[in-house]
């Protein structure tokens, strides 16, 4: 049996912010832009990764969900408290530098982690917490 991730999902607060983000910082193709019944449905994904997506779409997505609840994941976003997203990359550093250069939000600089990566961190414009990883050489 193969499985195989296919879509994960980012909470965005303003989907045309998060795409200037993730297609202009960090060069993500946008692969679908469809709203339906007052939501909107973008996906975006490496190009390198045809087959894997990333969805933005509001803290709760579901049209079922409760005043109350919309509220509550709205202000867990807006504290930074969702779960985040850890990329791989082959050069830490310069994708540090590409992405603190055009803007983002540094959480931490490049440094070498005893697990066995080199990584930094930063925060979209939703305040979701993004990693960029590269592993360390043997």
């Amino acid at each position: 049996m193969d499985i195989r991730l296919s879509q994960c999902f980012i909470a965005v607060d303003d989907h045309d912010r998060a795409i200037a983000f993730y297609r202009d910082v960090l060069g993500l193709e946008v692969r679908n832009d469809v709203g339906y019944e007052g939501m909107r449905w973008v996906t975006v994904g490496a190009p390198a990764q045809p087959d894997v997506n990333i969805v933005l779409e509001p803290p709760v997505a579901d049209p079922n969900a409760s005043p109350a609840d919309k509220q509550a994941m709205a202000e867990l976003m807006a504290k930074g408290l969702l779960r985040g997203v850890i990329f791989a990359t082959d050069d830490c550093d310069a994708t540090f530098e590409r992405i603190s250069a055009a803007g983002g939000e540094v959480l931490q600089e490049p440094m070498d982690q005893f697990y066995g990566v080199r990584d930094c961190a930063f925060r979209d414009p939703a305040g979701n917490l993004l990693r960029f990883t590269q592993p360390l050489a043997k």
